[in-house]
Order: structure tokens, then C-alpha cells, then sequence
């Protein structure tokens, strides 16, 4: 069977293909050996600008060419790579040779024993990845997520004086306002998106073990440490780690993973109070003509897009969690096991981009139902119960609390009738009372 999006195991290529699509530019098979040709090829162009005496005598003007052959890298070339692993069973040994065949194309074929020179594979893995994974977030990640911070605002900005009876333990609590509520998000978000890009994107290069032993031992004149430094930090745009093994250690990777889940933590709460503020009708949801909601009853207008978002929150998470716990473990100098584990680095952030799509597309859908919301507050005046006994704690009237309490803690319904009631039996002056009747589970929502 082809390959297709009906053919594909995975629902990330397959039902949410034109949701994912752009991130093969950065996760995909082709993805990775472009971005191995692009450092390889960046590698060698650094080395001609140290004083090598082989390179001392490469046409500089031959730059741009180099470049041009991972600018207009295209899916027959990554073809062309996957032909030459068949042979040499080694993928990135397959992007040398690859690169050896374009130097004679472009006949400077004395200086091709430079491509790859002192470096093992990881020093091409563990810089093209975290290259590949900064640009996925910059360009994909980071705008999914300010395209559902910006609308979040703009919620908190029309509902700012919406109030709302709150929930503490599925309880009717103090009133608060929509807008508030919805405020709480944005910051939740915000600081942890701050956290997350504070992160650098670090990255292995040093050889065989670390320590430019074949570097050194070639040209033990040349500061490689500095070089490496340079051309990583410098050029690449990610941070050397400066004591390595084989690979990279991957801390700071585990970071970033972490930081990815707690923002998708947060992004599961809000979906979870979204579709518990639709089962209480605050929301209502825009019908689409020809939609249904379910095969049998056809009243439905079901809250699919936050159960959606949660469900691949929910595998993203699973996914970062292993990736932040496996990958800075390994054995020795180095096994194997991280490269398996770290081929899979685009699936955590497709179906996180699949969950933060399904909650812009369920934010927009939101209709507010204030008739519902005022009347969840004017059916609950027992929550106003904590301001008349905060009222009277001010004006040490005896065991307020506990008067409060024997009045609303009970099965008996608490109206407006039933606190003005209570309010004329109190013994304060009337001023007081008077400013005790004042309050509302309307008006009682902070500052």
C-alpha cells in the first residue's frame, strides 16, 4: 500500500495530516538529512576559514555554491543519501559520500577528504537536531501557541466584568468574573513560556569522545575548543556543551521537554474547565450547518474540540516525559539508545500542535450565555455568606462565623429574602446592615 494519510499508521501523518504538515520541514527523515548536509557543509566552510594548510588555497567564492547544495537540497537528493545508507548501513556516513559526489560535481574534489574531517556522527546528529528542533519552535510552535494566548486575551478583555460563581470542589464559592478566570491562563502560560526559552539549545561537538582527539593530534597548533565554540554558539546559533562523551548529554533537552509539558499541562486544565463550563450551559458552542454530533441523538452539539486537545496533550505528554527521562541516560561514552528515541522528538510536538489547534478551534466557537451564569449567582446567595461574616469580624461582633454558618450550612435554600432576614435580626448599627445589604453574589467578585 502507498503511503498516504489513509494509509498512515500514525494519526499525526494520517487524520491530522493538513494539522502537522508543516513540521516535516523540521521532524521528517528528509528533514534530518537536509539539516545533516546543512551542518556538514557549514562545518567544512568554517574549516576553510581557519588557517589549514590544505585549505588555505579553497576559492572562497565557492562558498555560496557549498551552500546551495543544502539550500536547494531537495527529496531526490535525500533519496540519493538513502540509496548510498543501503551500502554503507550508516546514515550519516551515506551524507559524506553524498557531499563527496557534489564536491567532484563541482571539481574541487582535492578538498573533499576535509567533509566529516576529525568528527563522528553524533557531532552532526546532536547539532542538526537541536538546530532543526529551535526552528520547529520558532517558526511552528511558539506562533500555535501565541495565536491561543492572543485569543485568550482578547476573552479576558470582553468577559473583564462578566461575574461568575466559582467552584471550589464542584462547590459554589466566592464569585469571581469570567474575564479573571480566563486571566489566570495567560499567565499560567506565559511564565512558563518564558521558562522554556530560556532553555539553550545545546548542542555536542568534539569527536569521537568528547575531547578533538583526531582534531588535536592532526593539528595540534589549532585551538579546536575555541574553533567548536565558534562555530556552534557562532554560527549554528546553540550552545557547546563544552565536557561531552559521544553524544550530547541532553539535560538541557530534558529541560525543554519538561518546560513543553508543563505549558501542556496547563493547556488540559483549560480544556477540562472549558467543557465543564459548557456541561453547565455558561457556553454555548456555534453550530455549523451540516455537522452532527452524534449518530443517534441529534441535539448534540458535543465539546470535541477540548476533548481533542486533551486526548493528544495526554500522548504528547507521555512521549516528553520518556524523552526527559531516557535521553540523558547512557551508558559509558555512549549506547545507542538515544537515537531511536530521538527520532521521534517531531511526534510530542505534532500532537501537541494537533491539541493547541483543537482548543483555538474550540475558543472560537464559544457563545457567552449570561442569562445561565447571572442565574447560577442569584440561585447561590449563600455565597455572600463569607462577606457578611468578614464584615462582622471587622466590627467585632460575636462568633460570626459560626452565626454565618448555622444560617447557610444546611439543606434549607438561601435566597436574597433569606440573608435580608437574617441581616435585620443582627445587632450592628443600621449603617451597617445597610451596607451588609449592599452586597450581592453579583457584586461580590474582588478587585
Amino acid at each position: 500500500m502507498t503511503l498516504s494519510p489513509l494509509s498512515a499508521i500514525s494519526p499525526i501523518d494520517g487524520r491530522y495530516h493538513n494539522a502537522t504538515a508543516e513540521l516535516a520541514e523540521y521532524f521528517s527523515e528528509y528533514a534530518l538529512i537536509k539539516y545533516r548536509v546543512f551542518v556538514e557543509i557549514e562545518y567544512f566552510i568554517a574549516l576553510c576559514e581557519h588557517p589549514l594548510p590544505q585549505l588555505q588555497n579553497f576559492d572562497k567564492n565557492l562558498s555560496e555554491k557549498l551552500r546551495d547544495i543544502y539550500r536547494n537540497f531537495s527529496e531526490a537528493d535525500a533519496l540519493d543519501i538513502k540509496q548510498i545508507e543501503k551500502t554503507t548501513n550508516h546514515d550519516v556516513k551515506a551524507v559524506e559520500y553524498f557531499i563527496k559526489k557534489e564536491f567532484d560535481k563541482l571539481d574541487i574534489a582535492t578538498y573533499k577528504e576535509f567533509i566529516h574531517f576529525g568528527l563522528t556522527s553524533q557531532d552532526i546528529n546532536n547539532t542538526a537536531i537541536p538546530y532543526s528542533f529551535k526552528l520547529a519552535l520558532n517558526d511552528v510552535y511558539y506562533p500555535a501557541l501565541a495565536e491561543l494566548i492572543g485569543l485568550l486575551k482578547k476573552y479576558a478583555g470582553d468577559w473583564d466584568k462578566i461575574p461568575m460563581l466559582a467552584h471550589t470542589h464542584g462547590q459554589p464559592a466566592s464569585p469571581t468574573r469570567l474575564g479573571k478566570e480566563i486571566q489566570v491562563f495567560i499567565e499560567r502560560l506565559e511564565n512558563q513560556l518564558a521558562l522554556l526559552k530560556q532553555v539553550p539549545y545545546s548542542a555536542k561537538f568534539g569527536g569521537a569522545t568528547g575531547n578533538y582527539n583526531a582534531h588535536n593530534i592532526a593539528y595540534g597548533n589549532i585551538d579546536w575548543k575555541t574553533f567548536g565554540n565558534h562555530f556552534v554558539n557562532d554560527i549554528l546559533g546553540l550552545s557547546r556543551s563544552q565536557f561531552t562523551t559521544q553524544i550530547e548529554h541532553y539535560d538541557n533537552f530534558a529541560a525543554q521537554c519538561d518546560a513543553l509539558k508543563r505549558i501542556n499541562n496547563i493547556l488540559i486544565d483549560l480544556d477540562r474547565d472549558m467543557w465543564a463550563y459548557i456541561s453547565m450551559n455558561y457556553f454555548k458552542q456555534k453550530i455549523k450547518a451540516g455537522e452532527v454530533g452524534s449518530s443517534a441523538m441529534p441535539h448534540k452539539v458535543n465539546p470535541i474540540d477540548f476533548e481533542n486537545s486533551e486526548g493528544n496533550l495526554g500522548i504528547a505528554n507521555a512521549l516528553f516525559e520518556h524523552l526527559a527521562a531516557k535521553l540523558p541516560v547512557s551508558r559509558l561514552q555512549r549506547d545507542l539508545t538515544d537515537s531511536t528515541v530521538l527520532r521521534n522528538i517531531g511526534v510530542p510536538v505534532g500532537h501537541t500542535l494537533i491539541a493547541m489547534k483543537s482548543t483555538i478551534k474550540g475558543l472560537n466557537k464559544l457563545l457567552l450565555n449570561e442569562t445561565v451564569i447571572a442565574g447560577a449567582l442569584e440561585a447561590n446567595w449563600a455565597v455572600v455568606a463569607e462577606a457578611i461574616q468578614t464584615i462582622l469580624r471587622r466590627e467585632a461582633y460575636p462568633n460570626p462565623y459560626e452565626a454565618l454558618k448555622e444560617l447557610t450550612r444546611t439543606n434549607t435554600h438561601i435566597n436574597a429574602d433569606t440573608i435580608a432576614e437574617f441581616v435585620s435580626t443582627l445587632d450592628v448599627s443600621d449603617e451597617i446592615k445597610e451596607e451588609i445589604k449592599q452586597i450581592t453574589p453579583s457584586n461580590y467578585t474582588g478587585i
